[in-house]
């Protein structure tokens, strides 16, 4: 008899279906328990899981020949999710359980030795996939919650079953308890954020940062040390609109993944990360020994903040811009390429220099202006390029730090951002119909004819961005970001056309800051 239960293998933030076929012969003088179809260590290390679960039951393997198949056997499976099926699998061929019962579930769940079912991450897209196949899932009771939120369709006969114990799930199969089912893990709507309130003087910055929030722009703020430049950042998140429904599930799909959904839980704030400067590439952009989303994929649809961005390794850097250009991460392997969502936001600081104080030739070190040039050739100019808007950010003065909070905080500026987004929301939503998930949702993502008919210039501002692009020596990219960081001023004044003033605000923005004082203090030198 070959028993079979279904089960899911995670290729990005998809859930495949994979057969765990489970058969058992009297054939051997010695007993084997042997699990092929390309597992990896932790598959291989099931046997003895599931050995010592099922012992600790009072269900001890018989003393024969047992094969454990995953179909199918040419796609690569990870992770110790595979322990449950395979042990359901195994008490179907041993007569404990009926194949019935499992036919109308997805199952995964990892085992402790005393048959415990233990956490494991996925569970919100097992439980989609399972969904869409018109079958339940069987998961452990920590992952109940989690799979609950994905619901259930009218047409499911299964719903979800999240047992704290093989036991418990042998016993309810049975009729001797019944499991109940798990409640939707709750969604907060908002967390606490620092206001922009806190923040004196740096008015030009907070121009800025608006404008980056309203249209999605990538953001770099060069200056001094203790000017502010990480505060600023960290006060983006209470100016960005709350996610939809759809984009949390995006996020949540991602974060279950990445087995942190059970900590972060689900909301509509979107994610602000900020990793070390001495965060390697697989965890900035994904991958390692078992392929896990990164950085740039757990920032999906929020910010990922780089301070001191010259102290991150110049390959580390130079690995953001395909994610950056195409919104995925693409993980290549030899047998395999994982893609997971990357849609995020990039803001950056830096110093202008390594002392940091370029600007102010009585505190700068011996080395000006030479440092100053050593210190930003660490970044490329194509990364720089894919950059929106650079702005300076001065220090404070004390006369600055005197003064009363400011009268405009970040709910003020919000609402600003939300009016300009819903405008683009208005704009792009009718492309979703035959772009699908490929729509852009904001003007930082619009290319191509698109972009030349919804930042068309008047005849003044395509004067002004043509002089412009040869004194400044604009590449195509940097030309046609200037007009989106354009549309998204026009969008922020309520102007259905993008006019001459628009495009000069987005120049200013345009040209890089670091180059700026470099030039400057060069001359000075």
């Amino acid at each position: 008899m070959v028993a079979r239960v279904e089960t899911v293998a995670f290729q990005g933030v998809e859930a495949r279906p994979v057969d765990v076929q489970c058969h058992m012969s009297a054939g051997g003088a010695i007993p084997t328990f042997a699990i092929v179809g390309l597992g990896d260590k932790a598959v291989a290390e099931s046997r003895e899981r599931v050995r010592a679960a099922l012992q600790a039951i009072g269900l001890g393997l018989p003393p024969k020949r047992i094969t454990v198949n995953l179909a199918p056997a040419d796609m690569p499976k990870e992770g110790s999710h595979y322990d449950l099926p395979i042990a359901l699998g195994l008490l179907v061929v041993m007569g404990v359980m009926s194949q019935s019962d499992l036919d109308n579930y997805v199952v995964i769940g990892e085992l402790s030795l005393d048959g415990q079912i233990k956490a494991v991450a996925g569970a919100l897209p097992a439980a989609m996939a399972a969904n869409a196949r018109g079958k339940g899932l069987i998961c452990p009771s920590a992952c109940g919650p989690e799979a609950a939120w994905a619901g259930m369709s009218a047409e499911n006969p299964g719903g979800i079953l999240a047992p704290r114990s093989i036991i418990a799930l042998v016993n309810h199969f049975k009729g001797t308890q019944v499991l109940s089912e798990p409640q939707p893990m709750q969604t907060s709507e908002a967390r606490a954020v620092a206001d922009l309130r806190d923040i004196k003087g740096q008015e030009t910055a907070k121009r800025a940062l608006e404008v980056a929030a309203a249209g999605g722009h990538n953001m770099l703020m060069v200056g001094p040390p203790g000017s502010g430049k990480s505060m600023l950042a960290s006060r983006l998140p209470g100016i960005l609109p709350p996610l939809s429904p759809r984009e949390m599930l995006d996020v949540s799909m991602i974060a279950s993944i990445a087995g942190v959904l059970q900590q972060t839980g689900m909301g509509r704030a979107r994610a602000f990360r900020a990793p070390h400067h001495s965060a390697s590439m697989a965890a900035l952009v994904g991958g390692g020994l078992r392929a896990k989303p990164g950085e740039v994929s757990l920032a999906h649809r929020g910010v990922l903040f780089l301070d001191e961005l010259p102290e991150f390794p110049r390959q580390v850097l130079d690995s953001l811009r395909q994610p950056i250009e195409t919104g995925e991460a693409v993980v290549a392997r030899a047998n395999a390429h994982v893609t997971y969502p990357a849609r995020f936001q990039l803001v950056a600081a830096m110093n202008p220099c390594r002392c940091g104080h370029a600007g102010d030739v009585t505190r700068a070190c011996p080395r000006l202006p030479r440092c100053v040039g050593d210190y930003q050739a660490k970044l490329s100019g194509p990364l720089l390029d894919r950059i929106d808007i650079h702005i300076e950010v001065p220090p404070v003065s004390p006369a600055d730090l005197s003064l009363p909070p400011p009268a405009e905080g970040s709910r003020e500026v919000a609402a600003r951002v939300a009016v300009a987004r819903d405008i683009q929301t208005a704009r792009y939503e009718r492309l979703a119909a035959h772009m699908g998930d490929s729509a852009p949702q904001l003007n930082a993502h619009v290319e191509g004819e698109l972009l030349e008919e919804v930042a068309a210039l008047d005849e003044a501002g395509l004067r002004l961005l043509r002089e412009a692009a040869e004194r400044m020596r604009l590449t195509a990219r940097g030309y046609h970001r200037v007009m989106r960081v354009a549309r998204t001023l026009a969008d922020l004044d309520g102007s259905g056309s993008v006019q001459r003033l628009h495009v000069a605000e987005a120049l200013a923005y345009r040209e890089p800051v670091a180059s700026r004082q470099g030039t400057a203090i060069g001359a000075v030198a």
